[in-house]
């Protein structure tokens, strides 16, 4: 049976957003627990960056996900209900995290830069929408992380059952049908 598959620039949105949010979890759990100055500033303005650009590449995905909808699902009925209400999800936390991280970052004194490069400032400081903004970051960070334990597990299932759900996001190469 051949396997339909997502076309490359869906596979390479695909992992590079993975590798790229894997990557700003485990920056942010590590950042907050260094020490202040030079490093730990690094860290953040890293994050921060790193974040913004994971708002680009979603721009991206949800663009070309627009021009070239996905192959047809392997499940119908409930389950795939379930699968579509877990990619939202993700999406959503995918959008949702990032932008809490800016709103928390943009109500503080400090300057947010991309790469290196001042962005405007948006808003004055507020302590109070920082500690919204930056609590809602948090939870969102939590509640992605179980998100993506979610895929990975359905993936599991898949490849249990012996469904080619994984090689739908490969290219045709690095497997055999």
């Amino acid at each position: 049976m051949k396997t339909l598959r997502y076309r490359w620039p869906a596979m390479l949105l695909h992992w590079f957003s993975a590798a790229l949010i894997l990557g700003l979890l485990w920056l942010g759990w590590q950042m907050v627990d260094l020490p202040k100055g030079a490093e730990r500033s690094a860290a953040y303005n890293l994050h921060k960056s790193l974040g913004l650009l994971s708002l680009l590449l979603l721009a991206l995905r949800l663009a070309w996900r627009r021009r070239s909808p996905p192959p047809p699902g392997l499940e119908s009925g409930p389950s795939a209900r379930l699968a579509a209400a877990a990619h939202l999800s993700l999406y959503l936390f995918l959008l949702a995290a990032p932008l809490a991280g800016f709103l928390a970052s943009a109500f503080t004194q400090y300057p947010i830069k991309f790469f290196g490069w001042p962005l405007p400032r948006l808003f004055e400081p507020d302590e109070q929408l920082n500690a919204l903004f930056k609590s809602l970051h948090f939870a969102l960070v939590w509640s992605g992380a179980a998100l993506i334990a979610l895929h990975l597990a359905g993936v599991i299932r898949h490849l249990l059952h012996g469904q080619p759900i994984l090689q739908r996001m490969l290219p045709a190469r690095l497997l055999k049908d």
